[in-house]
């Protein structure tokens, strides 16, 4: 346990109290300390299991999860997260509730939250309304709360939203952090967020955006690459624009994948829609425009078979530093000649980074469980401490 021990003492010496009973939207929302204590609580979640150790902090209660897009990753890490500290999952399927009747979101939001102490959302696929849904909920169960409804306010954990997934770039960032033996070992680092080739359209903009919104943070070397059109929120560029300002790394952007990828430390190929096509089809869905929406379709698959040389090739992986850059995906990725015809990887640079990539996707239930705990416990140090001490056997041999 020496090494949980260090991860406890570390986390004394971090300034994080304003992540008690506060939610978890944007990872540019949070101070440097914050997102450490998250990171160092992550990994002494997964030492205290790694050791046998239970760290249920609830005898009860639910984590409600709401997914408004399909999932499998994030789904069950949400799940994993929740029953690692001992709350019990209830989906809200909202085509079987009420809400399918004119329930408000109001209503709905104080209704699943008698017993609740954290509700997941993942609301992605409309500009302008994941986040802002995220809020509202937020803000009624607060009330709810106040007014004396509620025995206890939920948090909220951004489980991917329009304008950032920032479970999968904080377990992305675990992952590099321990790939490059430290945070401090990050700063100079090249990383190359890059559009990639998909025969499929109107993916999310929430990970490329929370890559550069998160990495920035580090002292990394960013560019953000895509052909022309491809563009993601201004906002956010302005985003890491700051940070690598404020912390000491770069910020670049190309319409070049080749210049992305050489002498690149990472590379992060992967597929997304224009920010634009988002928001004319936030546009066309709120009015009903079932006709303009397939014509959407229809032009971006087009749009996208224009750039079916935005793939990431073992040629390409040879221009990076050594040749040996780190490979990262949020999975699936859309691998030629196995998911499809045509797509973001070729076979075989997907299968040499397989391992790698699993355990990049290992570390968001430890993530997402941290941002409960961090949340939910007033002092996390004293608390890891008793669950150490305690030394419940999670599995009794």
């Amino acid at each position: 346990m020496e090494k949980f021990n260090e991860l406890v003492k570390k986390l004394e010496g971090l300034d994080h109290k304003n992540l008690y009973n506060n939610d978890f939207f944007l990872t540019w929302d949070k101070t440097q300390d914050e997102l450490e204590a998250i990171f160092t609580v992550a990994d002494a979640l997964r030492s205290l299991r790694e050791n046998n150790i239970s760290s249920r902090i609830f005898d009860s209660g639910l984590g409600i999860s709401l997914f408004r897009d399909n999932s499998t990753r994030t789904r069950f890490s949400y799940a994993s997260a929740c029953n690692l500290l001992g709350l019990e999952v209830q989906d809200l399927d909202e085509g079987k509730s009420q809400i399918a009747h004119g329930e408000t979101v109001r209503e709905t939001s104080n209704m699943i939250s008698f017993m609740a102490d954290v509700i997941g959302i993942r609301d992605d696929m409309y500009i302008g309304k994941g986040h802002t849904y995220m809020q509202n909920v937020s803000d009624y169960v607060k009330q709810g709360y106040e007014d004396g409804i509620l025995e206890q306010r939920p948090t909220i954990v951004n489980l991917q939203c329009d304008i950032d997934h920032p479970t999968q770039s904080m377990a992305d960032m675990l992952h590099i952090i321990h790939e490059f033996g430290g945070v401090e070992n990050l700063k100079g680092k090249k990383i190359a967020m890059t559009w990639a080739y998909s025969p499929s359209y109107g993916k999310p903009l929430s990970v490329p955006q929370g890559i550069i919104g998160l990495m920035s943070r580090f002292g990394m070397d960013i560019v953000l690459a895509h052909p022309e059109g491809y563009e993601i929120m201004s906002e956010v560029e302005e985003v890491a624009k700051k940070n690598s300002e404020q912390y000491g790394g770069s910020f670049t952007k190309t319409n070049d994948m080749a210049e992305a990828f050489k002498d690149a430390d990472i590379v992060y190929p992967k597929s997304w829609a224009p920010f634009k096509a988002m928001e004319e089809r936030t546009e066309l869905y709120g009015n009903g425009d079932h006709e303009g929406i397939k014509e959407l379709e229809k032009r971006l698959l087009a749009q996208n078979a224009e750039h079916k040389d935005w793939t990431c090739t073992e040629d390409l992986m040879k221009t990076t530093r050594d040749g040996k850059a780190l490979y990262m995906h949020c999975l699936p990725a859309d691998i030629t000649g196995v998911s499809c015809k045509e797509g973001e990887v070729e076979e075989s640079v997907f299968d040499r980074y397989r391992v790698p990539l699993y355990k990049e996707a290992g570390f968001k239930p430890y993530v997402i469980a941290s941002m409960i705990f961090m949340q939910k416990v007033q002092d996390p140090a004293a608390t890891l401490k008793k669950l150490a001490e305690n030394g419940k056997e999670r599995v009794t041999k």
